[in-house]
């Protein structure tokens, strides 16, 4: 198959800067990677890191860590992947092999922080080379816009859900409905939880309701905690939007209660800790995944029918696309 000489991008190419359109050289994929011609790539608010240089890396960075497309080149001796097949990659970007974390399964802990969009060019781009441990299989019939976003919000709410202690029919509150809120939603109706949304304003009731959520608690109109409280106690909040006061919601949890953080700002967040002791309250922390639990989770999404709600930008408004991170309903996706 032949390939262009040179593809676009749209890249960060200063500290704090905009999204420029760069020219990448094409390069045939070496030993243990595939290249893909990207089909859709959703778009995540750590695709501002490199922009930030929250971790540090090398600029212009295409940023996009949700992408999907059809491998078009892949070295000769590649035997476990073809030209023509749909995949995608999350956050994960690959692993060392021989770290503490790697040598006992636990490559999204890889210490070497190999990471799409940050240590290597991501999606936002016509073509996104993926190294081969980290390439995830799409099943067949879904949709690209819909596998995407599901390789980082997607498997984020799924793989922290099924990794934490609780049982079926327990009470699961969903705190920031946006890009992982929605998909929280839905992943936590059908794994068998009853979940409540969380939210201020009542903008996004109806769609919560929609989704799967039993009851909607408004912020601006009720106790958030105190309303958990008499439904029993949320055994897992799931904090799928950075707030900088975690304290009233701790409130909300039930004896042996999870605050499950998905999603934080920058801002360091006072945590009463006199809160957590008498009812053995638990805060944990959830990365995403692997490339095969990011499988798990396009099976089990395709399974229950579960699908984002997204809105289209094509790649030359890629700018727009990023802007609108924090306020589409509910994942802006670009399609090159």
């Amino acid at each position: 198959m032949s390939h262009p000489e040179s593809f676009s991008g749209y890249a960060f190419a200063e500290k704090f800067g905009n999204l420029v359109k760069i020219d990448v050289p094409w390069t045939e994929p070496k030993e243990g990677e595939v290249v893909l011609k990207v089909k859709a790539c959703g778009v995540c608010a750590g695709d501002d890191l490199p922009r930030i240089q929250a971790i540090p890396c090398a600029l212009p960075r295409i940023p996009g860590h949700e992408f999907v497309g059809e491998i078009v080149s892949l070295p000769e001796s590649e035997k476990d992947f073809k030209v023509g097949q749909t995949v995608g990659g999350g956050w994960h970007g690959g692993q060392c092999f021989n770290c503490s974390n790697c040598r006992v399964g636990k490559y999204i802990g890889c210490k070497g922080h190999y990471i799409h969009g940050i240590s290597s060019h991501g999606g936002y781009a016509e073509y996104v080379t993926v190294r081969k441990e980290a390439v995830v299989r799409v099943p067949e019939g879904m949709a690209p816009e819909h596998a995407g976003p599901l390789l980082c919000a997607g498997i984020t709410v799924f793989n922290s859900l099924r990794n934490v202690d609780i049982r079926a029919g327990d009470l699961v509150a969903v705190n920031g409905i946006g890009g992982l809120g929605h998909l929280a939603i839905q992943f936590a109706t059908k794994m068998g939880y009853r979940v409540v949304a969380l939210s201020s304003g009542p903008s996004k009731r109806e769609d919560c309701l929609k989704l799967g959520a039993f009851a909607y608690l408004d912020a601006s109109q009720v106790d958030q905690a105190e309303e958990l409280q008499k439904l029993g106690g949320a055994k897992v909040i799931m904090l799928c939007a950075p707030t900088s006061d975690v304290a009233p919601l701790l409130k909300g949890l039930a004896y042996d209660g999870t605050l499950l953080v998905l999603a934080a700002g920058h801002a360091p967040t006072p945590i009463p800790l006199f809160q957590l002791v008498p009812n053995r309250i638990t805060i944990k922390g959830w990365p995403s995944g692997s490339a095969q639990d990011s499988e798990d989770c396009l099976n089990f999404a395709q399974y229950f029918g579960i699908k984002p709600l997204v809105q289209l930008f094509p790649l030359d408004k890629a700018q727009e696309a990023y802007e609108s991170r924090s306020s589409a309903r509910y994942r802006a996706v670009i399609t090159p």
